[in-house]
């Protein structure tokens, strides 16, 4: 069986971190599927699914860390081409990915003590983020 579901989230931009575990659990007890995968999926090339345990000092040390490795003061080819300034917005969702998968067990999601799931918009504008839950299982 497949059951399909989305939301949407309106964020800030500029690595704006939002919890939205609680919105995927809904999802998924509305499924009513006992065993299978969880997919959660963002729409966009500037924003990413991850976890991560859902606190302000770590928010702080993923946007520092993610300043090091993708600036956003370079300048990229991307803002070249198009001259909207978030090339590095592209390169942050890149290296973190789109989507996250998870298991399903007994009608649960298998997440640690500090796990939640996340969506992180890197874009350089507030934007409404499509967020897509597929799950797949029995």
């Amino acid at each position: 069986m497949v059951y399909n579901d989305n939301f949407t989230i309106q964020t800030t931009g500029c690595c704006d971190v939002h919890n939205i575990t609680e919105k995927v659990e809904e999802i998924v007890q509305a499924a009513k599927i006992n065993n299978g995968q969880v997919l959660v999926f963002v729409t966009g090339s500037t924003a990413s699914i991850t976890t991560m345990e859902v606190e302000a000092e770590l928010d702080k040390d993923l946007k520092e860390s993610l300043e090091i490795i993708a600036p956003e003061g370079k300048e990229y080819h991307h803002d070249k081409k198009w001259q909207d300034g978030n090339g590095f917005s592209h390169i942050r969702s890149t290296l973190i990915g789109t989507s996250q998968v998870f298991a399903l067990i007994n009608g649960e999601l298998l997440l640690g003590t500090w796990q939640q799931i996340v969506l992180c918009d890197f874009d350089n504008k507030k934007r409404d983020r499509l967020v897509t839950v597929q799950i797949l299982g029995e």
